[in-house]
């Protein structure tokens, strides 16, 4: 069963930054993608940002685009997403997913993290 492990949440005023962990306990090789969603109150869970463990091609939501950056560890079981330029309507909770694909859609991952929460003050 593989399990994801995230942190580096926290609470950070606006233009500020924040860095995201993502480990996960093991990975096969259908897990291809590793990625980041989020949710805030009210709100669909919406992507933000994945990549490829093989390769490391990334993909990134329009609103992540020059201010997130997301990158993994050589092992390629950790994932990370550095969180600069923050603004208020960045906060949410963050979760890491891993999956077969790149994909945009919630539904398409089987496997998350249990979220950290993200909060930007203004």
């Amino acid at each position: 069963q593989v399990q994801l492990v995230e942190s580096g949440g926290g609470l950070v005023q606006a233009g500020g930054s924040l860095r995201l962990s993502c480990t996960a306990s093991s990975l096969t090789f259908s897990s291809i993608v590793m990625g980041w969603f989020r949710q805030a109150p009210g709100k669909e869970r919406e992507f933000v940002a994945q990549i490829r463990r093989n390769n490391g091609v990334t993909y990134y939501s329009d609103s992540a685009t020059n201010r997130f950056t997301i990158s993994r560890d050589s092992g390629r079981n950790t994932v990370f997403l550095q969180l600069s330029s923050l603004k208020p309507e960045d906060t949410a909770t963050y979760y890491c997913v891993a999956g077969a694909a790149y994909s945009r859609l919630p539904d398409a991952f089987q496997i998350w993290g249990q979220g950290t929460q993200v909060t930007v003050s203004s």
